[in-house]
């Protein structure tokens, strides 16, 4: 099965199942769906970061500071975290990933999903994903701060880390 195969919930604006669609077309036809977003810290406290491969279905060759992706159908946010993170970093045993907020993603183009940012510590060594990442690194939190203006970002990561900045900045 390809990941366009892959069966989504899809739902409306308060998070609620309305039907399932397989991934292509809800990505076809802007159908709002939920995601999941994992900032993985090693025990340096350093932040997972990683380019997109470029055949990735949505923003093929970007950086991001997350790992992570779609919640399948009947899957919890949470079930998706830890699978998502597990995958996408290539180990296994990781603890849960501690949910930190939801919130609404729309870029007012017909991209809309719901997103869970999760945070997960991985002392493991890492064997990403060769079909979903191209390049990666942990980065100091510091070092990914100068990245944001030269770097290409997938922009619900950004989305995502700026609400994250602001949960830190309130403490």
């Amino acid at each position: 099965m390809s990941a366009a195969d892959e069966m989504l919930d899809i739902v409306d604006e308060n998070d609620q199942v309305v039907g399932q669609s397989p991934r292509g077309e809800a990505y076809a036809l802007g159908l709002r769906h939920r995601c999941v977003f994992v900032l993985a810290r090693d025990a340096e406290d350093r932040i997972f970061v990683h380019r997109r491969t470029p055949t990735k279905l949505v923003f093929p060759s970007l950086h991001d500071m997350f790992v992570g992706g779609v919640v399948g159908a009947g899957e919890s946010y949470d079930a998706a975290a830890l699978r998502e993170a597990e995958e996408e970093l290539g180990v296994t045993g990781l603890p849960q990933p501690r949910h930190l907020f939801t919130f609404l993603y729309d870029n007012g183009s017909g991209r809309t999903w719901w997103s869970a940012v999760y945070e997960v510590r991985c002392a493991l060594p890492v064997h990403p994903q060769a079909e979903e990442v191209a390049w990666h690194d942990f980065l100091p939190e510091a070092e990914v701060e100068r990245r944001l203006a030269d770097w290409e970002w997938v922009p619900d990561g950004l989305a995502a880390y700026e609400r994250l900045k602001a949960l830190w900045a309130a403490g």
